[in-house]
């Protein structure tokens, strides 16, 4: 399956393009694609779908936020069509009114995909999603990585090719002709009507099969493992959910596979907790460290560092080592360098002690630089808790 086209590329904007500049271009495209002035061009109805898809992403705020700060990783789980499943009728259904005014008429358009002059064709089927859950460390997270999965899921049957059929062959469904659906008269409101359903033979497919292939029973599909690479872009979180096309579920006879939704959850570290892009390592040192000033080691995501600890260092105060975190990613998309790694510093104080170290401590009580003066008091408090 092709890798899709950036969203803003296909319609040929500015990832800054407001609204109505989208709107514009979509309208553009969409009438010079559409399948009433291209009739039997594949490439060109592709090209209508894929400016479709487009549109039905960056015309929605929410959609575009999450597609401008995560790509196409982050459009599982938005609804609509991003991620596939777009049908010609679908556009019309939703985008209609685009075409208002470029010389289609929007009720031939609603004849032409509900009963009307054209029919829709033979069901394609789609493949069911699937959901797997991948833990991350801060590590993979820091640099981005691949993972391999083994995951249990219906694949294409070797034997048959997905066909479904023993020799290959398939026959044109005798009730709809091929087409995929029948009109049934119907009693409403209004006294008969005319309603178009799908075939129930062929189940919406057009074709039937014979000679079933044995393995999949002429469903085309059996249940098998694959190994699938999965790469992760660095600077995910917890909680989001990746999308890799067409890595589901295989269809029943030759049709569209579905998607691996796959969803990510940080392993816990245990030097380190996050917040966004930033890291927090708390540090505990002890008295004669903070007091005096000295260096201490340090851990992050890329190996221990010495730092430096000023003499008098202050339980609360927070030291900041800037680059040492997690990627940034702007609303774009676009990374921007990386988050810092912020040292909570506190200081121990020792609860048992021998006659010596008491000895030693007793000395001090009196020392005029040992006991904290009001401003001193006023300073640590606010250091320590804001207040």
């Amino acid at each position: 399956m092709a890798e899709k086209r950036d969203y803003y590329e296909v319609l040929g904007v500015e990832k800054t393009a407001n609204a109505e500049e989208i709107k514009k271009a979509y309208r553009k495209k969409a009438i010079q694609y559409h399948p009433d002035k291209n009739p039997g061009d594949k490439e060109a109805e592709e090209k209508f779908k894929e400016a479709a898809e487009a549109y039905e992403v960056l015309s929605d705020p929410q959609k575009r936020q999450r597609y401008d700060q995560f790509g196409m990783a982050g459009m599982s789980g938005m609804g609509g069509f991003s991620g596939g499943g777009m049908s010609m009728e679908d556009i019309f259904t939703h985008f209609g009114d685009i075409f208002q005014g470029a010389g289609f008429d929007i009720g031939d358009i609603g004849e032409m995909f509900m009963g009307g002059g054209r029919s829709r064709g033979p069901r394609v089927r789609r493949g069911s999603d699937m959901r797997v859950k991948v833990h991350l460390t801060l590590e993979e997270i820091a640099k981005g990585c691949e993972k391999k999965i083994k995951v249990r899921k219906l694949v294409t049957c070797k034997d048959c090719n997905g066909s479904g059929s023993k020799d290959g062959s398939t026959e044109t469904c005798p009730t709809c002709k091929g087409s995929g659906r029948v009109v049934r008269q119907q009693r409403g409101i209004f006294g008969m009507m005319q309603v178009q359903t799908e075939c129930d033979t062929c189940g919406g497919e057009g074709r039937i099969i014979k000679n079933k292939c044995p393995k999949c029973n002429g469903e085309g599909v059996v249940r098998d493992e694959e190994i699938i690479t999965i790469t992760i872009p660095a600077g995910v979180m917890g909680g989001m959910q990746l999308t890799v096309p067409g890595k589901g579920n295989a269809a029943p006879r030759g049709g569209v596979n579905g998607d691996l939704l796959v969803l990510i959850e940080e392993e816990e570290h245990k030097d380190f907790i996050r917040q966004d892009s930033d890291l927090v390592y708390n540090l505990l040192l002890d008295m004669p460290t903070a007091v005096l000033g000295g260096h201490v080691q340090i851990p992050t995501l890329t190996g221990d560092v010495k730092i430096t600890i000023t003499p008098g260092t202050q339980p609360g105060k927070t030291l900041r080592m800037r680059g040492k975190g997690l990627p940034r990613i702007d609303q774009y998309g676009r990374s921007y360098g990386v988050g810092d790694l912020l040292i909570n510093v506190g200081v121990y104080i020792p609860e048992h002690l021998n006659s010596d170290e008491r000895k030693l401590i007793e000395q001090l009580q009196d020392s005029k630089n040992i006991a904290p003066g009001s401003a001193e008091k006023k300073n640590f408090f606010r250091n320590l808790f804001g207040i």
